[in-house]
């Protein structure tokens, strides 16, 4: 599975996937305008994990909206793989948005109705692809966040770290150039907190996809290439570890 998923990503290893230049965004308010982001320039490569952190409220979650494809920026660029979303008409962002960026967020947001296989496979059968080719990669995936005998089974008969891994499965069954997780172990106990971001660092390096989190984690932090701290509206690394290969 790795080799494959690598290969798929041949020729996006060693340049960039996501680029923010000069991105702002405010909020109106009736007491005025709120200006949380003031000026955000970040370059992200294929195969590597940056980490953001920060208190609660100083635009980890609206940074991570702007790079996915949900709220625009009120000033400056975004580019996923190449191309701006917010250029796009709604159904063609939409469409990116789907191929394009994977998302795991601090609640599973599993399909309660729908077996561990069937939300997995989800993102690809809401892109119209093949059926039996939809399954197929979802099974792959379930078996790379060690879930295969989990397969049939209804989130509401996992454990929260064993959902939490098929959101994982979810977020890269579609061979994303960049997935986004927004506190992706703040709802886990230690244990089932470790267990995911060691998943997250092997797949980042088995897959060669671009991860950027949103943490309160040290650890996961620590096992990023680079951190960043938002302060003041602006992002202050943190400190910069192994870069991703180029």
């Amino acid at each position: 599975m790795s080799d494959t998923a690598l290969n798929q990503f041949d020729d996006r290893l060693g340049r960039d996937v996501c680029r923010l230049a000069g991105v702002q965004k405010h909020f109106s308010s009736p007491t005025g305008t709120l200006e949380v982001l003031k000026g955000i320039d970040l370059a992200i490569r294929a195969g590597e994990m940056v980490s953001v952190i920060g208190p609660s409220g100083v635009g980890k979650s609206t940074l991570l909206h702007i790079v996915g494809a949900l709220d625009p920026p009120s000033a400056g660029e975004v580019l996923i793989d190449g191309r701006n979303p917010y250029l796009l008409a709604e159904n063609e962002r939409a469409r990116l948005r789907n191929t394009e960026i994977g998302f795991v967020f601090q609640f599973h947001h599993l399909l309660a109705e729908f077996t561990a296989l069937e939300n997995v496979a989800m993102p690809l059968l809401v892109g119209q692809a093949d059926p039996d080719e939809a399954f197929a990669a979802a099974r792959t995936w379930l078996a790379a966040v060690g879930l295969s005998d989990r397969a049939q089974h209804r989130p509401g008969k996992l454990s929260g770290g064993e959902q939490q891994r098929v959101a994982v499965a979810r977020a890269l069954v579609g061979s994303p150039a960049i997935v986004l997780a927004d506190e992706p172990s703040g709802n886990l106990d230690e244990a089932n907190a470790v267990r995911l971001h060691e998943l997250l660092c092997e797949l980042r390096t088995t897959t060669g996809r671009a991860f950027v989190i949103a943490t309160h984690n040290p650890d996961l932090a620590r096992r990023s290439n680079r951190v960043f701290r938002i302060v003041e509206g602006r992002l202050q690394p943190e400190n910069e570890g192994p870069m991703a290969p180029h």
